[in-house]
């Protein structure tokens, strides 16, 4: 069982994460949604096509102009404030790997500490801990925030993936973290070339037996460019087949941008595993 704020969210019940950038910078829309009202749209938007969790972020993950934590809690608290009181049922994830700006939208009301670089500040476990909120434990790879990786190799990826992933996610536990809100994220495209991505999608049961709830990060990545040498604006057809295989092999939670696609390749692999009916059932029946 997955907890997350008010929410509970059984193990075959697929969980959408839709992304909003708080960015003037996003590789993906540009700054689209770094105003508060386009933003509001966007969150109401996702949250009809199905998203039950809200991921905020204050900074782009790529390398790029400084942006201080001042500045990243301004970005975000308010707007996380704004969420939490127009749609009271849904959870608030912030993207931060900075314990002052997690202190401060635990404040506002998340319910959930992304960390995306992997614990590249140790004390963004003990916020989570002290507010009772839920924290992503991802595989980065050793690599600083906001940097691309540079010839790195491993001897094993999954298994270096194994090793980190675990060791926060027992680490979080071991603070005060609920055990129920902590999930594990392979961190596609951090500290990893393509084929290392690749390789942890094949794997992705390896990470699933662990009983640790999975979260993945597919959405338009580099990974997914390369594999298929398109650019961004045209990853949507690799994205979801990765989503599908991801599916296949158990993930729970998917961060996405585009949400009511992603919706139906979780509901279509649900029904071929046997975990959902058929929306509609009438064929070869009358």
């Amino acid at each position: 069982m997955l907890r997350l704020g008010g929410r509970e969210f059984g193990p075959h019940e697929p969980v959408i994460m839709a992304i909003v950038n708080r960015t003037p910078d996003s590789f993906y829309d540009q700054g689209a949604t770094f105003r508060d009202e386009p933003a509001l749209a966007r969150v109401e938007q996702a949250v009809a096509e199905g998203a039950a969790i809200i991921d905020i972020g204050g900074v782009k993950a790529g390398p790029g102009d400084e942006v201080t934590a001042e500045e990243e809690t301004r970005r975000t608290v308010g707007f996380v404030r704004e969420v939490r009181r127009r749609f009271p049922g849904v959870v608030v994830s912030v993207d931060t790997w900075r314990a002052e700006v997690g202190e401060a939208v635990c404040e506002a009301g998340a319910d959930l500490l992304n960390d995306v670089w992997g614990g590249a500040d140790p004390r963004l476990a003990q916020v989570a801990a002290r507010y009772g909120v839920g924290l992503v434990c991802t595989h980065a790879g050793g690599a600083q925030p906001r940097t691309r990786p540079h010839r790195v190799t491993y001897d094993d990826v999954m298994a270096d993936v194994l090793d980190v992933t675990l060791g926060l996610a027992e680490r979080a536990v071991a603070l005060g973290v609920p055990r129920e809100s902590v999930l594990i994220d392979p961190g596609h495209d951090f500290g990893k070339n393509t084929r290392h991505s690749l390789e942890v999608t094949r794997r992705l049961d390896e990470m699933v037996a662990t009983g640790w709830p999975v979260l993945v990060s597919l959405s338009n990545k580099d990974f997914v460019g390369e594999t298929l040498d398109r650019p961004v604006k045209e990853r949507l057809i690799g994205t979801l087949a990765t989503t599908a295989v991801s599916a296949w092999l158990g993930a729970h939670v998917y961060r996405v941008h585009e949400v009511a696609e992603t919706r139906q390749v979780l509901e279509m692999v649900a029904s071929i595993a046997g975990h959902r009916a058929p929306a509609v059932a009438r064929r070869g029946l009358a």
